[in-house]
């Protein structure tokens, strides 16, 4: 575990996470009208413990290859077999930016502490 790792803890994996989860919405959302599509997604509660845990047990372990895509259950099927609701998908996407905006400001915080503390302010 690195010094970076320390200061800024799980927020790094955090953001880059939410960054790769808003491509599987987006995903979702512009596959609205394909026949057939089945709207997918990860368990970001899940891969974050994972790596919370590999972080205080100083293990390298790649997490992505642990936790593949699943698919979201819709709440009323269609009858072309796709399973992406819009107000599901925008939602989840809103609530995924919201998400990274408050670890972006949690980093930047963090960054202007380290920045005082470096200057002896």
């Amino acid at each position: 575990m690195g010094p970076f790792d320390k200061a800024f803890g799980v927020h790094p994996y955090s953001m880059a996470l939410r960054l790769d989860r808003a491509e599987i919405i987006a995903s979702n959302l512009a596959n609205v009208d394909t026949p057939g599509f089945k709207a997918r997604d990860v368990d970001y509660q899940s891969i974050m413990q994972d790596v919370q845990s590999s972080m205080t047990n100083a293990a390298e372990t790649s997490v992505t290859a642990e936790h593949p895509l699943l698919y979201r259950v819709p709440y009323q099927p269609s009858a072309d077999g796709n399973s992406v609701e819009l107000n599901v998908e925008q939602a989840k996407f809103a609530q995924n930016n919201m998400d990274f905006q408050t670890s972006l400001t949690f980093l930047n915080m963090k960054i202007n502490g380290l920045y005082s503390a470096i200057k002896g302010k």
